[in-house]
């Protein structure tokens, strides 16, 4: 404000300075002739006391008009001066006022533009908290019903294996029972069986053409292991190229219990005349092919071991393919083809093992392939098949 006092000041003596420069530069008017005094008639003619007196007056009044004049003059140019000054004072003023105004102005715009900016910039820093606020909400909402879902599938699981684990004790409760019924009759087989040796035995002769028989079986047997060791090595080339990692591993071990059979058939020195099997008669006859065949005891118990192990590497050669995401085919499998797993030459025809092996071959390999338990059961490390499965297999009849 000081500085605006100042320049306003500054303006009005500029101002002043100019206007009394032009007053003493304007030329003075010059006095109006007086006008010629009319000329008295002849016969009016005063004296000249009186005209000298006349004359001096005249000559006052027109010295009195002329300062009046000239009084006129200077009032009305110092008016002008006045007025002149006075209007570039208010333009001054106007200016500075207007410019005063535009300042305010302009500082009222920026007062308010600032809060404005100020306003502006805290909606928007609302708006972007608000925006972080719905996405957390969404992403813990998310979070939620994922966890929810999650805690559904695991409850659902958690009782899906409650199930499974309620349908496996209640089958293995189911073979447990078998099983026991199965020892118990066996056992009561067995004390029938004891008590029929003791009364039946088979003649000398008859004993003796089992023993050859039983010879002659035993060595084409053993021919044949040496032969099938030598195919299944083949065999498990092919698997190699084709990646079949899984059923190349079970043929393997497959390969390693017929070189055990071997090696046991090579060293058994077996005591026909000691051995029951050869002079017991047959209580059972089953039919295969259209035909009937008689065993005994030791027989029966040869041909349910068939069955029970040809469903073993049955479910372990379907669970291979499974493995390996190869398509089922049982008949392809080696197991299958070869049919003589956990046979030991003795009590039954190869052929006839081979027969109730496959039989319980096919049962297995379907378990294991779709991965369940239709036909068998798996107890103690062993696999075995179910008891009315194998009494349908079997299908002995009892001869007395």
């Amino acid at each position: 404000m000081k500085t605006v006092r100042a320049l306003i000041i500054s303006v009005l003596l500029l101002i002043v300075g100019s206007s009394t420069q032009v007053w003493a530069q304007e030329p003075q008017h010059e006095e109006k002739p007086a006008k010629p005094e009319k000329q008295a008639k002849p016969e009016q003619r005063q004296p000249p006391q009186n005209r000298d007196h006349e004359q001096n007056r005249q000559q006052e009044r027109m010295q009195r008009e002329r300062e009046q004049t000239q009084q006129q003059q200077q009032q009305q140019q110092q008016q002008r001066i006045q007025e002149q000054r006075q209007h570039q004072v208010d333009q001054q003023q106007e200016r500075l006022q207007q410019q005063r105004q535009r300042e305010q102005t302009q500082q009222q715009q920026r007062v308010q533009e600032q809060p404005q900016d100020q306003l502006t910039r805290q909606q928007q820093n609302r708006i972007e908290q608000e925006r972080q606020q719905n996405q957390q909400q969404q992403q813990r909402a998310q979070e939620q019903r994922q966890q929810q879902l999650n805690q559904q599938q695991a409850n659902q699981q958690q009782q899906e294996r409650m199930l499974q684990q309620n349908q496996r004790n209640q089958n293995q409760r189911n073979r447990d029972q078998q099983e026991q019924q199965r020892q118990l009759a066996q056992q009561q087989w067995q004390q029938q069986q004891h008590q029929h040796e003791q009364q039946e035995r088979l003649s000398q002769q008859r004993q003796q053409q089992l023993i050859q028989q039983q010879q002659q079986r035993l060595s084409a047997y053993r021919q044949r292991l040496d032969e099938q060791q030598g195919r299944l090595q083949q065999q498990n080339a092919v698997l190699q190229q084709q990646r079949r990692m899984a059923q190349y591993r079970f043929q393997q071990e497959y390969l390693e219990h017929l070189r055990d059979q071997d090696r046991r058939l090579r060293e058994e020195r077996h005591d026909y005349n000691s051995d029951p099997f050869f002079y017991t008669a047959p209580i059972y006859r089953y039919n295969r092919g259209g035909s009937y065949y008689e065993i005994n005891q030791y027989g029966a118990d040869t041909l349910r071991q068939a069955v029970n192990y040809g469903y073993q590497e049955g479910f372990r050669a379907g669970e291979a393919d499974r493995q390996d995401g190869w398509r089922p085919e049982y008949d392809a499998s080696y197991g299958f083809q070869d049919a003589t797993y956990g046979y030991n030459g003795y009590y039954v025809d190869p052929e006839d093992y081979r027969y109730y092996f496959r039989e319980g071959f096919r049962r297995g390999y379907e378990d294991g392939y779709n991965n369940q338990y239709q036909y068998g059961y798996y107890s103690n490390g062993s696999y075995g098949v179910l008891g009315n499965v194998l009494s349908l297999i079997l299908n002995l009849q009892s001869l007395r």
